[in-house]
């Protein structure tokens, strides 16, 4: 008796699917305030309020402290978190819904192993960290292009062989990247490397951040806009011929776009993991198969994700811990958790 009584007033599905954007954009916004205050340096609402308003009873000491504080520090690393989480959640959602795979990554393509030897092999040369940051980006672009010069070169399914020209490409730069780690210094280089390739917020100045911030908003959109395209696709190639999707096309666009997001999360903060793939998942759980709401709520929720590891990673310890650190550490358990609804959900 009790059941039915409650009964009418339980959410159903739908409801929380409709009520999971603001849910997971009022935890973005909490994530933006706990990133904002929340650090070695306390900044409490009251001093925020009076130096937001100009208030005199800040001395001029302390406004150029508040100042520097967020707009120099903690302004930067909390963009940067933005757009690298969306940036590999949205990139990751697409190539599970490409590949029909629970287990596809940004890295499934080698664009990750590629970023990485291209960032070390910048630290290697030398020169401005935004030749680090271009080198990435170009060697990505050049682990992808790979895997698709392997998958037309030998006849077969193409999802399949783009796959294993992803493996073939990553396990190259891979290799090579463990090359350019034995040929380093030690003292000077082998560092930065190590330390680049575990993951770090504070890689791009406040200066800079718009000019990696308009490539990635472009191209979540436009994946977004390709939200129906993606659905399409989720079921198969005989299906999306049916419905009159061009699906080698389509694929070929998704996955450039999604790779480019990648490559651009990596140029900013160096190699990330779990987010592309734990992300999407608890999206979908969240939100359902749609992939247009799915890629909104993986764009929100990867910032989300980002910004609590960034926050974790800074405070948690006397010295800053790189976020990748973080970023895994909180994605294993996430995962164990969630892996029976996972099942569930790609059922």
């Amino acid at each position: 008796m009790t059941m039915i009584v409650l009964q009418p007033f339980l959410p159903s599905t739908t409801m929380r699917r409709l009520a999971g954007i603001p849910l997971l954009f009022v935890l973005l916004c909490a994530m933006v305030l706990v990133n904002l205050f929340w650090g070695h340096y306390p900044l409490t609402w009251l001093e925020f309020w009076h130096w937001l308003w100009g208030d005199a009873q800040l001395s001029t000491e302390k406004v150029i402290q508040i100042h520097l504080l967020l707009f120099e520090i903690r302004l930067p690393r909390l963009l940067v978190a933005v757009l690298v989480g969306a940036a590999l959640a949205c990139s990751g959602a697409v190539f599970q819904a490409v590949f029909r795979n629970p287990l596809a990554a940004p890295d499934i393509l080698g664009v990750m192993g590629g970023a990485a030897f291209g960032g070390a092999l910048g630290i290697i040369l030398g020169g401005p960290w935004w030749t680090i940051q271009i080198a990435a980006l170009l060697f990505g672009l050049a682990a992808v292009a790979m895997a698709y010069g392997i998958a037309r070169h030998f006849p077969g399914q193409p999802t399949l062989m783009l796959v294993m020209g992803g493996i073939l490409a990553g396990a190259l730069f891979t290799a090579l990247l463990s090359l350019v780690k034995y040929a380093a210094d030690p003292y000077q280089q082998l560092p930065g490397i190590v330390f680049w390739l575990m993951g770090s917020l504070s890689n791009v100045p406040m200066s800079q951040i718009g000019y990696f911030a308009l490539p990635v908003v472009l191209g979540i959109c436009l994946l977004f806009l390709y939200g129906p395209h993606l659905d399409a696709l989720s079921l198969g190639d005989e299906e999306a011929h049916s419905l009159g999707l061009p699906v080698r096309r389509t694929r070929l666009t998704v996955i450039f776009v999604a790779t480019l997001l990648s490559a651009m999360a990596v140029m900013m903060a160096g190699m990330i993991g779990w987010i592309g793939l734990i992300v999407p998942h608890l999206a979908r759980l969240l939100l359902g198969p749609g992939n247009r709401r799915l890629l909104l709520g993986s764009a929100i929720l990867g910032a989300a994700y980002l910004l609590l590891a960034g926050a974790l990673a800074r405070n948690l310890f006397a010295m800053d811990v790189p976020v990748g650190v973080f970023a895994e550490l909180l994605g294993i358990p996430a995962f164990l958790l969630v892996l029976r609804q996972i099942r569930k959900a790609w059922a």
